[in-house]
């Protein structure tokens, strides 16, 4: 969950929402606000409740006379507000999808590049391995030879 301060009226509020829906959020609050100034232009500061109840309702009335018009347009008007809704949600997701491939691709360069130097580390610890072996095998080589050399 996300949470988004939002100004309404003058007033600040923090909203919970989903992530990834916070513009949605914001322009809800952004025409509430611009409801909740007409009415304080209109009739001067109220309660915040009424303040709210009042915007609300304005958006509410402009939202059903929407939908009025659009249930009067021809049905290939209707549809075609429909699509571009449609479209309109899809460049969104898209957006968003696109959004979440590239933090994927920081994370994949990020993985590989921490995986590069992991694999030159082990590279480094092979080597001194190699070499760790070859000292310790002419030491006993020599050891031996010490030893051959007491009897």
């Amino acid at each position: 969950m996300a949470e988004v301060k939002v100004e309404i009226g003058g007033r600040t509020f923090e909203v919970a929402c989903r992530a990834g829906e916070e513009h949605f959020l914001k322009s809800a609050a952004a025409m509430l606000n611009n409801e909740a100034a007409a009415l304080n232009d209109a009739l001067g500061r109220m309660p915040e409740t009424r303040m709210l109840l009042m915007a609300g309702l304005m958006l509410a009335d402009k939202t059903a006379s929407l939908e009025d018009q659009l249930k009067q347009l021809p049905e290939s008007d209707a549809g075609d507000i429909a699509l571009a809704k449609r479209a309109k949600r899809a460049e969104n997701q898209l957006a968003q999808a696109q959004a979440a491939l590239a933090e994927a691709n920081a994370r994949v360069a990020e993985a590989e590049a921490t995986n590069a130097k992991v694999t030159k580390q082990v590279e480094m610890v092979q080597e001194t391995r190699k070499a760790a072996i070859l000292a310790m095998g002419r030491m006993v080589k020599k050891v031996e030879d010490a030893a051959a050399a007491l009897k």
